[in-house]
């Protein structure tokens, strides 16, 4: 736990927006409510991949309540050009065509037109009638098929970005290809005793947040575009918006409503413009939320994938060499998160020798997007599984050879990065030490497995601003969207810096036009970013405040120091930080400071899990029996939400493991777009998970902070197919471990 000499950082103290959420006060983006606000409802196609031949709205527009009705058209046309999103990158000519489809529809769902009316089933009956007319052509579903020279190509402007010199001249659904390599990888190959080489499968899936997309804009008469929405990251969304609709940023301001869930989810604008050129051919503000089936079948899943590893290893159980190559699929459009499965296959060891190809292909499914560590559970799923089985090979307790080949400081990924202080190893011992592995496991078809997983973690930039009151309260506004507590983390982390309670702290996340920059809330980076800018405004506060108290006490500003929430002088003399606040109004000007990040950057996080499961071999249900989580945070600033955070990513990835899917039928229709088909785990379906918070500081925060939220949900699919080959001896490469998937695999054996 946090080290004894903090005074805040390691407590509990109640969330600051806790009040608001239990009371139902907090305001979401569906409780928007404006004056002489319309209800938009969208046009989405019935096909996965079609030719837009025409479009008639003349039906639409003189229907009555109808007062805007709008299409790709409407949007200006883009150039290619990539944004840079904090998670990930965009080109702005493909985003645009997600927004509103022009020349094809690249997914059924795929928006189209888009409808304001007085009311939602007015707009609803008006986007029926729209006529458009398609072109309906061959979908391709499947990553490896969608590489063929034959398959039907998505996009034509799309050619193969390679970074190993090959490069397309034709259309193809290859969109990048990248590369990295390390060492002699056949040389390392042949040191090896044993060899594993195995095939990887995953289905697509979704985040399955609560909360589903929404927007409401205003187009004001003086040119003036106010954007309320769910987001993770306002600023992104201006930026997009800027981008979009070809405007300068200043001519947009984004109100962050409270967030229901995002996980990577709600970076990427997909209503937002829409509501915004409706709202300007109105005159009226204008609200759009999704329905369930349209979150599912039109927003940005984490993509299928297909994945090939092969590791060696002596005999003593040394990694001598490892090679992937992992295909991901995109969705309509380039941009999956394949660059960071191949940043995180084979992380957590220290490989000799690799290589490792990654492959970002065009499918006629929704456009992927982020989801809680993009890219590092497929691929921790395929390494940690080929891992499994070298130790049982080499008849090697897999505890042991975690700790034989743990990356540490100085260890270089094959991707070329070099690692500072990290805390592979420490995950692995707090499993080796804990009670859950040294624990016997009893009863038929029952199983125990292990795993860990990486997640780099990033920095990049945050702003905040600090103003301290009479009273000795301290209000916070910060611009990073609060989603797994980050309110109470930077509160906390203020407060520990001035050496006041952390209830003393007024956090509010505020819009963009109130607070400096902030990248995204994603990539781990809030607690760790946005947290250093807030310690740097508190040392600035501290720093006016020796002022201050150097003039009322006529003394030198060096003969002052601030300590334990007191400002102490010569003589004895002393005032506590709310004497002194009160003394603020009448001894000098306001004290208001800033505070900025963006040169730190994390040297990433790591998890290791153990779980026990017991198998039905007559059905293939999968129970889970018992969970624990072990994973390096730095330091825990809120106990409490650490281990919300290790548990939620658990939940999420044993989900992805044992049911999660998108059900496609032939034509590229989702069948299992409603959370009654699509099935994410319950409290029925999961026991209580024990967690273990390693603590190996990160010498870039002040604090040692690292991210926390996405790391767990990379382990749990490799921990679970281990612990049901444990079981009932049957190994899955594919996921889910679904019952029929499963029992058809136990029937086989």
């Amino acid at each position: 736990m946090a080290s004894t000499s903090y005074k805040v950082i390691g407590t509990r103290p109640i969330r600051h927006d806790g009040t608001d959420k239990v009371t139902g006060r907090a305001q979401f983006g569906a409780d928007i409510q404006l004056s002489g606000m319309l209800f938009g409802a969208i046009l989405r196609s019935p096909h996965a991949h079609a030719r837009i031949k025409s479009i008639d709205i003349s039906q639409a527009e003189s229907y009555p309540g109808v007062h805007a009705v709008v299409t790709g058209t409407d949007l200006p046309e883009q150039q290619q050009k990539v944004a840079h999103l904090g998670e990930g990158d965009v080109n702005l000519y493909h985003l645009s065509q997600n927004v509103l489809a022009r020349q094809k529809v690249l997914y059924k769902g795929h928006a189209v037109a888009a409808v304001a009316a007085d009311d939602i089933h007015i707009a609803q009956e008006a986007t029926q009638l729209i006529n458009v007319e398609y072109e309906v052509l061959p979908p391709v579903l499947d990553v490896l098929e969608a590489m063929q020279d034959e398959a039907p190509v998505l996009n034509d402007d799309v050619r193969t970005d390679s970074m190993a010199g090959e490069e397309s001249k034709d259309p193809t659904n290859v969109a990048k290809h990248y590369f990295y390599e390390k060492g002699n990888i056949e040389k390392g190959f042949e040191a090896a005793h044993v060899v594993i080489e195995r095939e990887y499968r995953t289905s697509t899936v979704h985040q399955g947040y609560i909360e589903p997309h929404n927007a409401t804009a205003l187009w004001n008469q003086d040119g003036q575009i106010t954007i309320w929405t769910s987001t993770q990251g306002s600023f992104m969304v201006r930026q997009q918006m800027a981008d979009l609709l070809k405007l300068p940023e200043s001519r947009i301001k984004v109100v962050p409503m409270e967030i229901g869930g995002g996980f990577g989810g709600k970076i990427s604008v997909y209503l937002q413009p829409v509501a915004a050129l409706l709202s300007k051919k109105s005159g009226r503000p204008v609200k759009l939320v999704m329905d369930r089936a349209s979150v599912f079948e039109a927003t940005g899943p984490t993509p299928g994938s297909y994945i090939r590893v092969k590791m060696g290893a002596d005999r003593e159980g040394k990694l001598t060499a490892a090679e992937a190559y992992v295909a991901f699929e995109a969705g309509g459009f380039p941009g999956s998160p394949v660059v960071c499965a191949c940043m995180c296959i084979f992380a957590c060891y220290d490989v000799p020798h690799g290589r490792i190809n990654g492959y970002d292909v065009c499918v006629n499914k929704p456009r992927s997007n982020a989801y809680r560590a993009p890219g590092s559970t497929h691929a921790a799923f395929a390494a940690e599984s080929v891992v499994d089985e070298i130790c049982e090979r080499l008849e090697m307790d897999p505890v042991e050879f975690r700790l034989k080949n743990a990356a540490q400081e100085g260890t270089r990924r094959v991707d070329g990065v070099q690692f500072a202080r990290i805390g592979m190893k420490e995950t692995v011992e707090a499993i080796r030490d804990s009670e859950h592995w040294k624990s016997s496991l009893e009863g038929k078809y029952r199983g125990r497995g292990i795993a860990s997983g990486f997640w780099f973690n990033v920095g990049l930039k945050s702003s905040v601003t600090a103003m301290l009151a009479a009273d000795g309260t301290v209000s916070l506004l910060e611009g990073s969207t609060d989603i797994g507590g980050t309110r109470a983390s930077l509160s906390m982390q203020l407060a520990e810096t001035l050496g006041i309670a952390a209830e003393d702290i007024k956090p509010a996340v505020v819009d963009t036009d109130s607070v400096g920059y902030n990248d995204v809330t994603g990539g781990s980076r809030v607690t760790f970013s946005t947290g250093i800018a807030v310690h740097n405004a508190g040392l600035e506060m501290r720093r006016q405040l020796i002022e201050r108290v150097a003039n009322i006490w006529e003394v030198k500003v060096e003969d002052v120091q601030y300590e334990d929430g007191k400002v102490r002088g010569p003589g004895g003399k002393e005032f506590t930080f709310r004497e002194l606040a009160a003394k603020i109004h009448a001894t000098g000007e306001p004290i208001t400071v800033k505070g900025t990040s963006g040169s730190e950057n994390q040297a990433g996080a790591f998890g290791t899990h153990c779980v026990d499961v017991e198998v039905d071999p007559e059905t293939g249900k999968v129970d889970v029996l018992r969970y624990t989580i072990a994973q390096d945070c730095g330091t825990a600033i809120h106990p409490a939400y650490v281990e919300g955070q290790m548990q939620g990513g658990a939940a999420q990835g044993i989900g992805w493991a044992l049911n999660e899917e998108y059900v496609y039928d032939e034509h590229g229709a989702m069948r299992n777009a409603t959370f009654l088909d699509y099935r994410i785990p319950t409290c029925c379906d999961l026991p209580m998970m024990d967690t273990i918070i390693v603590e190996v500081p990160d010498p870039q925060h002040p604090f040692g902070v690292r991210g926390v939220g996405e790391v767990p949900i990379a382990p749990p699919p490799a921990a679970l197919v281990a612990a049901i080959y444990q079981a009932v001896g049957v190994r899955m490469r594919e996921l889910p471990a679904s019952p029929p998937r499963l029992l058809h695999q136990i029937l086989q054996r």
